[in-house]
């Protein structure tokens, strides 16, 4: 039988296309963040070039450096950037590849999510869309072997992408990731102000956030939606921007890692 695949778009642009040149960019990424000790059900995380949030996002994943071998299956939820989709969209392939390898796509899954009337399949959807494939070599680096839930997110209700989550929500087997940066193009200090209130909008499972705030606040409001029902906890873990990281200061785009959890923590603003 002939595998499908989605090449990687983006490798040589937002991430390095060299197997050994990404591999060792993702592991000074993650040894240098030192995020608190939690077992995540769901992240949040940016999805910039590498130099920009790349950072940013190494705290989020950091958190599943002891998760290899549990996580199976991981859930990627990411807005639309070239194609708009009215709901949401699966691929029509079997397998991402990325420059560490493919990632095959949970087969059984789709096909239940497809009972949807607002999900469809649109490749087209997700041919250039660099919001998912960025996460990939973070997850391939840190898990090996998992399975993939590709969703490319348009104008999905917070009430359709949380029913979407919780067709595959299932136990420790899963993680959902939700790819979103913030605000965008800024002057930095009206950028941390306007960042600064998102993360508390997000601590506080609010589900009415807009694209001024986070380019994935479709995606996110579904996931808060999902969260606030199964009492999950949000946890800051990140907050900068470009002016922090690799850009100038005059138009920056925001970039937060949230983590939350099925345990009782304080959701505290860093």
């Amino acid at each position: 039988m002939t595998v499908t695949v989605r090449p990687a778009a983006v490798a040589g642009m937002f991430y390095p296309a060299g197997r050994a040149e990404l591999s060792r960019m993702l592991q000074d990424m993650l040894q240098a963040a030192h995020p608190p000790s939690l077992r995540p059900k769901a992240l949040i995380a940016p999805h910039a070039g590498y130099v920009y949030s790349g950072p940013v996002a190494a705290h989020a994943y950091a958190l599943l450096k002891d998760r290899r071998g549990e996580i199976e299956r991981v859930v990627l939820l990411g807005p639309v950037h070239r194609v708009w989709v009215k709901g949401l969209a699966l691929p029509a392939v079997d397998a991402f590849e990325t420059p560490l390898g493919r990632v095959p796509l949970d087969e059984a899954a789709e096909a239940e999510l497809l009972r949807l009337p607002y999900v469809e399949v649109n490749e087209a959807a997700h041919a250039w869309e660099h919001s998912l494939e960025v996460h990939l070599p973070f997850l391939q680096a840190l898990l090996g072997s998992f399975s993939l839930v590709p969703l490319a997110v348009g104008g999905a209700s917070p009430e359709q992408v949380a029913e979407a989550l919780e067709v595959v929500w299932g136990g420790d087997e899963t993680l959902i990731v939700v790819s979103s940066d913030l605000s965008h193009y800024l002057p930095y200090d009206e950028a941390k102000r306007v960042d600064a209130a998102t993360a508390r909008a997000i601590l506080e499972l609010r589900t009415d956030l807009v694209g001024e705030q986070a380019c994935g606040a479709h995606p996110i409001n579904g996931l808060l939606l999902a969260a606030r029902r199964r009492g999950l906890t949000p946890h800051l873990l990140d907050l900068r921007n470009s002016g922090d990281t690799a850009g100038d200061k005059s138009r920056v785009v925001g970039y937060a890692a949230f983590a939350l959890t099925e345990e009782t923590h304080a959701a505290t603003v860093q």
